[in-house]
């Protein structure tokens, strides 16, 4: 594997493979491999971050490498150079890219035309390495995710629920996409998912009902601000609040990506009882990641 570029294009065995190795890492982080000794990493984002920059930043450190912030002020894509230009200039400066941007297709080319690992760090398509590190919560919750069925509540068609839909297709666990007809994945996209492991339902009730992990994310994601207030009123009735708990499972966790409006897609309440959980998936960013950088780099 050299890059990562999507859940889609993973199967289980890679999955399982960067997860034990993420498990590995956290369990010691003195004892990071130096696999990027001499090496300079790029971190090109045209879309802002905290949890996303600061994991990979000193996952790369930690891995004995170098890094360079590039945002899109600091370099000619903001000024529209093609990707495929940039990526052959870098590709022969640098020794790997992490980019987080809007068009899936971006990364692909870059991947593509730079010749060296690329990392998605967040697409409008898919957020691969969020889910990494959500599947690492999870395994450290219940021990695994095999048997076990997560809901994900909100915005249905968000990156963040197709790669958890791509996950569950590969992994085999149940999924629950619960989200008003609007906010459900295109008829199109559920069409090239392989299996039988997602359900689509516009209850919230029913959504949660058996549920092991509900998920959330934020209803107003970058780049979709102006329908903010239509979405906010739309998307009301899945707000993750102590009425709807009362249909999950008594030791259901709940989870979220981060940055969360509380009061919104979920409740103070509900957040701070869940807080453990939740910022372990933030924490859990850098190991999974810092697997993701060693699995690219040996190839």
């Amino acid at each position: 594997m050299k890059h990562l570029l999507s859940i889609e294009e993973l199967n289980a065995d890679q999955i399982e493979d960067i997860l034990s190795l993420a498990a590995m890492l956290k369990k010691d982080r003195k004892a990071s491999p130096q696999v990027l000794t001499g090496q300079q990493w790029a971190l090109i984002f045209t879309k802002s971050s905290t949890r996303t920059r600061v994991s990979f930043e000193v996952g790369v450190r930690e891995l004995g490498g170098q890094v360079m912030f590039l945002s899109g002020a600091d370099i000619q894509l903001g000024r529209g150079e093609p990707i495929k230009d940039t990526a052959r200039v870098m590709g022969r400066m640098i020794h790997g890219a992490i980019i987080r941007t809007f068009a899936q297709q971006d990364v692909v080319e870059f991947a593509e035309y730079s010749g060296i690992p690329t990392i998605n760090a967040l697409t409008d398509d898919e957020h691969p390495c969020q889910i990494l590190a959500d599947l690492q919560t999870i395994n450290e919750r219940f021990g695994t995710w095999k048997g076990k069925r997560v809901a994900f509540l909100g915005d249905g068609d968000c990156n963040v629920a197709r790669s958890w839909i791509w996950a569950s297709a590969r992994l085999g666990f149940e999924l629950v996409i619960g989200a008003p007809k609007e906010f459900q994945p295109a008829a199109s996209f559920m069409a090239r998912v392989p299996g039988n492991t997602v359900t689509i339902t516009d209850d919230p009730k029913a959504a949660v009902e058996g549920i092991d992990a509900i998920y959330t994310d934020v209803w107003v994601s970058m780049g979709k601000e102006a329908e903010g207030a239509e979405r906010i009123e739309i998307l009301k009735p899945w707000q993750i609040g102590a009425d709807l708990m009362k249909h999950a499972k008594k030791e259901a966790i709940v989870m979220h990506c981060l940055p969360a409006y509380r009061g919104k897609e979920i409740t103070e309440e509900v957040l701070e009882n869940h807080a453990n959980v939740i910022f372990d998936q933030a924490e859990n960013r850098l190991h999974a990641q810092k697997a993701v950088l060693v699995t690219c780099v040996r190839g």
